[in-house]
């Protein structure tokens, strides 16, 4: 089996050259301020793909949110109804989850316009 020795050039103190010491709080302060906020390299994370129009009202935005959570609480229950024993009992908290979301989405849209003949309090 072949061992890897380091390099004597690359190594003061016990330390790796490109490691951080404990020993100099203050060169370690200074190493992670200057590490670059951003990688190029890498790509954005998925969130990043999707947005949302920013002239977009919002009762339209509550409106596709509900719809959006009625689906996800269908799959949800059609998902359960394949699954049995904890696996099941996990994708139904994820599908009454998803229901609470709703109804608090579809209050949020009663709240801006009160359906029609209800009468103000």
């Amino acid at each position: 089996m072949k061992q890897t020795v380091p390099n004597p050039a690359n190594i003061s103190n016990g330390l790796p050259e490109n490691s951080i010491g404990l020993s100099n709080p203050s060169k370690v302060a200074e190493q992670m301020v200057s590490v670059p906020l951003r990688n190029t390299a890498r790509p954005e994370p998925a969130s990043h793909f999707f947005a949302v129009v920013p002239d977009v009202d919002t009762e339209s935005m509550l409106c596709h949110a509900s719809e959006t959570l009625a689906s996800l609480s269908v799959m949800a229950t059609d998902l359960a109804r394949e699954l049995e024993g904890p696996r099941r009992h996990v994708i139904l908290a994820i599908q009454q989850l998803s229901a609470l979301s709703e109804l608090l989405v579809n209050r949020a849209l009663d709240n801006l316009h009160p359906p029609v003949g209800l009468s103000e309090k």
